[in-house]
């Protein structure tokens, strides 16, 4: 497993490994059409490349000898949905199912905190769906504190989402 940066060729993979965690951890009793149209509308290519090449954008992918298996994406100047955090979010930490538990995640929450300790940030947030058990658990497990809630939507629907906080100091 090699942890690096990503090139703008591996958008396609790292769109590919959203649909399939973003699905898998979201979409339990069946696909409904607009989970399906966010799904395919937000993880795409293009979206990817943006995010690869954009400057306010932190990201890793961790790699094995088949290909990409996992990746972290840090945000800055996202203000959090409660106070006391500050506004370096951790939007987005897959590993593909089959890799859960071979510390993977670990191993990109390490490359995430030591990018925002270099930038002198004292702590990062973010936000999980509150019915995500296993991802709270982990987060959980890796020092993060339950600071608040919020809800992510889609269309008229809200969703419950826990936002937890990691301090660097």
């Amino acid at each position: 497993m090699t942890l690096r940066k990503p090139h703008k060729s591996d958008a396609s993979s790292i769109a590919a490994i959203s649909i399939e965690v973003w699905l898998g951890t979201y979409i339990k009793r069946g696909v409904r059409g607009a989970f399906a149209d966010y799904a395919l509308s937000e993880f795409t290519q293009s979206k990817t490349e943006q995010l690869i090449c954009d400057p306010a954008q932190f990201m890793m992918v961790s790699e094995n000898e088949d290909g990409i298996d996992g990746f972290i994406r840090v945000s800055t100047g996202r203000s959090a949905p409660v106070s006391g955090c500050s506004d370096v979010e951790i939007s987005t930490l897959y590993v593909q199912p089959y890799h859960h538990g071979k510390g993977i995640g670990k191993r990109l929450l390490s490359a995430a905190f030591q990018y925002a300790r270099g930038k002198g940030v004292k702590s990062v947030w973010l936000a999980t769906n509150a019915e995500n058990s296993p991802a709270i658990a982990f987060y959980l497990s890796q020092g993060f504190e339950h600071v608040g809630e919020t809800h992510f939507q889609i269309e008229n629907d809200a969703y419950l989402n826990n936002v937890y906080c990691y301090r660097l100091e």
